[in-house]
């Protein structure tokens, strides 16, 4: 019998298991440490939120993200200084390491009521039961792609967390769908790897974040206060007052998780991407069909390209959307018995969900808690809470 199991290595799941350590309650822990990170994130990105934002977190904060850079040697700011995915992950691993030293590399495979809890199987053929379940998971079960381009094939269509080396599109076409970070960064990665890229977007114009720079004039804090989110008091309130934001009304929290911080990249994409990428405003694509060798998209007649546009591939930088019926581990008798609202399982304020003992952080309890949760930063607030609910019971 386990009393805690969590399942997911990445910043949410790591920064539990080091406030569980701390507290002495006993646990384990799956997955391949920020395994979505390296698996899933392109070569040579830049994290878009601020070195401040950026750290796992167990209880006494000692070994953050500056501490790690203090100690390998390297460039490091609270604001302005752009992050590298490898010095992250390399950071991340290096806190389970220190931290969180009996991660299990292994897969959850299945679990499913039984008496004492839940029994859990791994991908070696272990079961176990344990009390408690914590899905740490993020969003890699959950990746989106427009309907408008099934049936099409991974050789033209593929989403964009599968690629996190792009040398294979030197040369070729490339439209990349979509108008956020992950999409202008793909595209200015892919123009680097020799790639000819074309940005794709909906919307009527690209959004990149406002550099902030330390120190800030009082006036610029009181209009904007700095948070893990970026500036502005609505960030602000989401980062500090996650609890508070629980307790808004229902269709309250599900608008502003849905529209608050929406698609816009980094501050320091801008010179990356504009001038050297094609970037289509207002551009819906209508029609996707192959041709040949190639895939061929029709844009929307209010597009700025009207005629059929032919691509060797397409990139669907289109997001996540979480669905609960997506956790496909768990039993189908456990996720009936999950009060969900828009697929999402409704938490209470222990980020527990109506399944007892089943508890979720991270993205999947964004619209419970705010866009927070979709954010390294939301790590600090869930692991406490969850912790203390744990450590309680």
């Amino acid at each position: 019998m386990t009393e805690v199991t969590i399942v997911g290595a990445g910043p949410y799941g790591l920064s539990l298991a080091a406030h569980l350590g701390v507290q002495h309650i006993p646990f384990r822990i799956f997955g391949i440490p920020m395994g979505f990170w390296q698996s899933s994130m392109p070569e040579g990105m830049l994290l878009k939120s601020e070195g401040c934002a950026s750290s796992l977190y167990d209880p006494a904060g000692s070994f953050t993200l500056s501490d790690f850079c203090a100690e390998e040697g390297v460039p490091y700011a609270d604001l302005g200084l752009p992050v590298p995915l490898d010095r992250f992950i390399s950071y991340g691993v290096a806190f389970q390491q220190r931290i969180v030293p009996k991660v299990e590399r292994r897969t959850v495979i299945s679990v499913v009521p039984n008496a004492e809890g839940f029994s859990v199987t791994l991908d070696s053929e272990e079961t176990f039961s344990t009390r408690k379940l914590v899905l740490a998971i993020g969003v890699g079960d959950f990746t989106y792609i427009p309907p408008i381009f099934s049936g099409l094939g991974d050789a033209f269509v593929t989403h964009s967390s599968q690629h996190s080396n792009l040398d294979v599109f030197a040369n070729r076409d490339v439209a990349v769908i979509g108008a956020g970070a992950s999409a202008l960064d793909l595209a200015a990665l892919l123009h680097q790897v020799g790639a000819r890229p074309v940005v794709i977007s909906r919307g009527s114009e690209v959004q990149f974040h406002e550099r902030l720079r330390l120190p800030r004039r009082l006036r610029s804090r009181v209009r904007a206060p700095g948070s893990g989110m970026g500036p502005g008091w609505l960030s602000w309130f989401c980062c500090n007052a996650p609890i508070v934001f629980h307790h808004l009304p229902e269709r309250r929290r599900l608008r502003v998780t849905k529209t608050h911080v929406g698609p816009s990249a980094g501050w320091f994409m801008r010179d990356a991407v504009i001038g050297k990428v094609p970037i289509l405003v207002n551009a819906s694509v209508e029609e996707a069909s192959i041709d040949g060798d190639h895939v061929q998209i029709r844009l929307s007649p209010d597009a700025p390209e009207q005629h059929p546009i032919t691509f060797d591939h397409i990139i669907a930088a289109t997001g996540y959307r979480v669905d609960i019926d997506r956790i496909t581990f768990l039993d189908k008798s456990i996720r009936n018995r999950i009060s969900t609202v828009e697929n999402t399982p409704i938490l209470s304020s222990r980020f527990e969900s109506s399944m007892q003992d089943l508890y979720f952080i991270g993205p999947v309890a964004a619209n419970s808690f705010g866009p927070v949760q979709r954010f390294a930063v939301g790590a600090r607030f869930a692991a406490r809470r969850v912790s203390r609910s744990l450590a309680a019971s």
